[in-house]
């Protein structure tokens, strides 16, 4: 019998920022969900339930994961897809792991200039809405390769329950409602889209209300009886090249016949003792994660406390260092040179720990590279299976619903990818990213990322799995979310529920969660020569799981549950099951 936990975010959040004014939310948190035989944990629950019965039938971590992939682009549409792309980090049970990315990819007919006007100015929103700002989707060939490579069961039997919830319907609950009703008046704009999205009078399905999709499921039958090929070399290829001329994109047949996977070495690196295994380039995720965990390794964190202007002090500044890295050096690996070694260097982060004063507040601009000119809307989940095998997927439309745009007859909502590239070196994208000329818009080439699909072992053995999405702010959730455990004690919800601040050297502000820090931490980073951004909203809906104990206490006592989940409270709809 599973084991479940629906959150309840209204309550459950505001008591815990209540209650936890220091900036742990974990005063409030529910217990992990808990599982001796596999833990599936996913932003929409009817994507954890499918998962779940796909390990209960034989299958493998990858196998659920592919069943979730496609389940979500159903039922979870404004970030689900298989019109977009992302990343697939696995570890097996031997200990070996692997990186697969499905990231989209610029057309061939993009150029550096696609969104600037004639006087060499970003074009508002070129690079966001419609199909000039789509790229070439990758999560059908990820999920496929996936599949083929490392899973063990049919394609037919993992697609059934997303076919089925298209088909079918769904119910929407109070998550799945609010998000089309933010979202209305944008997929309005796109008829096909709003003939999905919205009822005949225009307004947006409420809770109670069934969602169906017969074009994507009609879409998604022609995948799973034939394959990657249906996507991409057949009517759905054929139906989003004829909408994207019409309407102003630049994409082709052979975009979409010459698209790759590519299977990648994941970036590694070690905290405390444990093995960090996360996402390489083009992600810049793994790579930021560890080279800010490695200055950080320097800091007596447990000591300082959670939430501590001290705390908080060394983290914005490795925060500050690593980002600067990030916007200015990372790109496409086919494209530029990544100084990865270099980053994940231990010697290196000493270097930036001599560099920061205790005392003050350094300043961005002071680090401006020489030469130097992603939304919430994405979403990861997290699984492992009875063997240990452990698998972290975040993929993404980059913004709410993508571009907003859907392919007549085809029923799959695009992505608007394409914003995540360097428009003009020094202009902010969607996210606020100051990025540089790595990043630049190249044929074929993939956007840099932050998705962070992370797996952190421990002498050996599968510790922790973990993720989220949150645009360029997915990088300091997952490092967050590991510190909370590591080095605060918290258990997997708590680690997860807790208040996050965020740094991304430009600009040069703390972005701070409601009610994340004291009044009194809030003065004493001011005093330091902080910026501090005290925002209205929350950010971020992380996927974890520990394994052997809920949290580290509980893990070195014994007795504890084998698995143990937790969706972020910040997720309205999501769930955490084990079995």
């Amino acid at each position: 019998m599973p084991l479940t936990r629906r959150t309840l975010i209204g309550v459950t959040l505001s008591l815990a920022i209540a209650l936890a004014p220091s900036g742990a939310l974990h005063a409030a948190s529910p217990q992990p969900a808990k599982g001796e035989h596999g833990m599936v944990v996913t932003a929409q629950h009817l994507a954890s339930e499918a998962g779940v019965e796909v390990l209960k039938k034989g299958g493998n971590a990858v196998d659920a994961a592919v069943a979730v992939g496609y389940a979500l682009a159903v039922v979870y549409p404004n970030a689900g897809n298989i019109g977009g792309g992302g990343f697939i980090t696995i570890r097996f049970k031997d200990g070996k792991s692997t990186f697969l990315d499905f990231r989209e990819r610029a057309p061939l007919a993009a150029t550096k200039t696609m969104y600037l006007d004639k006087d060499g100015n970003p074009v508002k929103g070129a690079s966001l809405d419609g199909y000039l700002a789509v790229g070439v989707p990758g999560s059908v060939a990820g999920f496929e390769m996936a599949r083929e490579k490392y899973g063990t069961l049919p394609r037919q039997d993992l697609m059934a329950p997303a076919i089925a919830y298209a088909k079918d319907g769904f119910i929407l609950d109070q998550g799945d409602a609010a998000s089309f009703a933010s979202n209305a008046a944008r997929l309005a704009k796109d008829p096909a889209a709003a003939a999905i999205f919205l009822k005949p009078d225009g307004k947006p399905y409420g809770a109670g209300e069934r969602l169906l999709q017969p074009d994507l499921a009609a879409s998604l039958a022609a995948i799973s009886e034939k394959g990657a090929d249906a996507f991409y070399k057949g009517a759905i290829a054929d139906a989003i090249v004829k909408a994207s001329g019409a309407k102003g994109g630049i994409l082709a047949n052979s975009d979409f016949e010459q698209y790759k996977v590519r299977e990648l070495q994941p970036v590694s690196c070690t905290y405390r003792g444990y093995e960090i295994t996360s996402s390489p380039p083009p992600s810049s995720g793994g790579v930021i994660i560890c080279e800010i965990l490695n200055v950080l390794e320097g800091y007596p964190l447990s000591y300082l406390g959670a939430g501590s202007a001290e705390t908080v002090h060394v983290m914005v500044e490795a925060m500050r260092y690593a980002y600067v890295d990030r916007n200015s050096a990372l790109g496409d690996p086919d494209f530029v040179d990544n100084p990865v070694s270099k980053l994940l260097d231990k010697g290196y982060a000493k270097e930036i720990r001599d560099k920061i004063d205790p005392f003050r507040a350094g300043v961005s601009q002071d680090l401006m590279p020489k030469g130097f000119g992603e939304s919430k809307e994405t979403t990861h989940y997290s699984i492992i299976d009875d063997d240990g095998n452990a698998v972290a997927v975040t993929y993404t439309l980059n913004g709410s619903f993508g571009a907003g745009v859907v392919a007549d007859g085809t029923g799959i909502l695009l992505n608007n990818e394409m914003d995540d590239f360097t428009q003009k070196p020094g202009v902010p994208n969607l996210y606020g990213l100051v990025q540089g000329e790595a990043n630049a818009i190249q044929p074929k080439k993939t956007p840099l990322s932050s998705m962070s699909p992370t797996i952190v072992a421990k002498d050996g053995k599968p510790f922790m799995v973990i993720g989220s999405p949150g645009g360029s702010r997915i990088i300091t959730i997952t490092l967050e979310a590991i510190v909370n455990v590591i080095d605060h004690g918290m258990n997997i919800q708590e680690a997860i529920d807790a208040s996050r601040i965020h740094h991304q050297w430009l600009p040069d502000t703390i972005y701070v969660e409601p009610f994340g820090l004291s009044p009194d931490t809030e003065k004493l980073l001011a005093g330091m020569g902080y910026h501090l951004d005290l925002a209205d909203s929350t950010w971020g809906q992380a996927a974890g799981i520990l394994v052997g104990g809920k949290s580290l206490a509980e893990i070195e006592k014994g007795g504890g549950a084998r698995y143990n989940g937790a969706i972020d409270s910040r997720a309205a709809s999501g769930e955490a099951i084990g079995y």
